[in-house]
């Protein structure tokens, strides 16, 4: 049987840093996605935040749509009441953790560093953001 145009198949390349493929695999492995998988789902994610109105295709298993907040709170909610700033503390921590191990892999990159003289983060000079 023939697939329709809409679930046909094809591939794309990509060309791209060494250590960047490294850590897709990692990531991908993580959230136990192959890596096909993970950048198709990554791509869609990021273009919903250029057309807003774009319908995709998801594959089971994916979670393009980002439901890892809704999943937490569902979480938190299923052993105790919550108020509001109780649902906000406990999953702004999460991004807190998540900004921090995200820091830290940059620095350890050589791709940001903390500069005392401009008060915050910046990036090393020649790393071009994508």
């Amino acid at each position: 049987m023939a697939e329709s145009p809409d679930t046909e198949r094809t591939s794309v390349s990509t060309y791209l840093p060494a250590y960047q493929k490294v850590e897709w695999e990692s990531h991908a492995e993580e959230l136990g996605m192959s890596q096909s998988e993970f950048v198709r789902t990554m791509v869609q994610a990021g273009r919903k935040g250029f057309d807003s109105a774009s319908e995709e295709p998801t594959s089971e298993g994916s979670d393009p749509g980002g439901n890892a907040l809704e999943r937490r709170v569902l979480e938190l909610l299923s052993t105790d009441t919550y108020s509001w700033e109780e649902l906000l503390d406990a999953v702004s921590d999460d991004i807190e953790s998540r900004l921090d191990d995200a820091i830290g892999e940059l620095q350890a990159d050589n791709r940001i560093r903390y500069s005392g003289r401009h008060d915050g983060y910046v990036l090393v000079e020649g790393d071009d953001v994508d």
